[in-house]
């Protein structure tokens, strides 16, 4: 049924992922920017690799069979992915590249080489794309740069569409909620992929030291999807070698159950190294949660004055102190939720879809 939308006469719109999946903020953007595609005519997503819970939503790229070149491609570009890259290429439709960061393949080597090699290649397919982009779209300034040393011109920076209330309006799950109020001590919560750029091992050795050292009676919840069992593994030995009763690898959760930690918690935490935006920080501040974050990457652009951002030489000691600090500082708690509630109407203000739009039409 999909696919015979696609075959028509219409000219359209139509994104290209190398993989879509089920709490992926990659493929979270390019469904809400589907949306605002629909509004103005055909539009679909393609990705080589769709999950079985997407089958259906998001099509694959083989069965691609829209022949006007007047059409529109954009590509999410985060991976390498021969197929994606051959596919673009042998095209004629006008290329619009979204650009969402590659993380750099260092993080990966000691755990998954094919993987790292991937990323690699990634970043060479977007530089070896530059003739075939009509424009060049970036998350942040950070992403920006990135592209401009890859010799690319003009890049527009348009933060990623997203609903950044979409969570606050879904109904915790109640047994979720009495689950965590059992624990009557403050809860601090990571929501991220558990991979090695995102560094939930900084966190346990941070909350290691403060429980240790600092006397904190707190827990911690590392949430989000195993990609990389090998390093999913490594956490959770590192948690036991530890014998870190108060740090829970949960994995990933529906909403009902995230929504439920998110209103449970006293903070969200972030140690992550490499960010091209961030999308779980923006629904901490949604949820008017204090943040504690690193000054890495995209991270500060993407909070501005509204978290407790720590230098990136920053190690987990003095990580582990400005945890402490921010669950006994009432007042700073109260600071940084007020400037979360005004760098979420400063992000809602930004109406990304025009400017995606406006984007879109310079280049048809």
């Amino acid at each position: 049924m999909a696919s015979a939308r696609i075959e028509h006469n219409s000219t359209g719109i139509h994104q290209i992922l190398a993989s879509a999946s089920p709490g992926d903020a990659i493929t979270n953007v390019a469904l809400a920017l589907r949306r605002t595609l629909r509004a103005a005519g055909p539009s679909e997503i393609f990705a080589y690799h769709v999950s079985r819970e997407l089958s259906g939503e998001v099509l694959r790229i083989a069965d691609y069979r829209v022949p006007h070149s007047r059409n529109l491609l954009i590509l999410h570009a985060s991976i390498g992915q021969p197929e994606v890259h051959e596919f673009v290429v042998s095209r004629r439709e006008p290329v619009v590249l979204v650009y969402h960061n590659v993380t750099p393949a260092r993080f990966f080597e000691p755990y998954d080489l094919a993987f790292a090699e991937l990323l690699t290649l990634g970043r060479r397919e977007v530089e070896l794309l530059r003739p075939r982009v009509a424009c060049a779209i970036a998350d942040s300034t950070f992403n920006a740069r990135e592209l401009e040393r890859m010799g690319y011109r003009d890049v527009r920076v348009i933060p990623p569409i997203m609903d950044i209330r979409r969570l606050t309006s879904v109904e915790p799950r109640a047994s979720t909620m009495h689950h965590l109020a059992d624990f009557q001590a403050p809860l601090l919560l990571s929501v991220a992929q558990l991979l090695p750029h995102k560094r939930p091992d900084f966190l346990v050795k941070s909350m290691h030291i403060a429980a240790t050292y600092l006397g904190m009676n707190g827990f911690m919840l590392l949430v989000g999807h195993h990609r990389l069992e090998r390093y999913a593994r490594a956490i959770r030995e590192q948690v036991r070698e530890l014998q870190l009763t108060g740090v829970h690898v949960v994995g990933p959760v529906d909403d009902a159950d995230l929504v439920a930690m998110f209103r449970s918690s006293s903070a969200v935490v972030s140690a992550s190294e490499h960010e091209g935006f961030c999308i779980p920080l923006v629904e901490a501040m949604a949820f008017e949660r204090p943040v504690l974050a690193r000054d890495c990457a995209a991270t500060p652009e993407t909070v501005g004055d509204a978290a407790l951002l720590l230098p990136p030489y920053a190690g987990p000691s003095l990580y582990a102190e400005a945890m402490c600090e921010l669950l006994a500082n009432t007042t700073l708690q109260q600071d940084l939720v007020e400037r979360g509630r005004r760098r979420v109407a400063e992000l809602e203000r930004a109406t990304p879809e025009a400017h995606v739009l406006e984007a879109l039409l310079e280049v048809a």
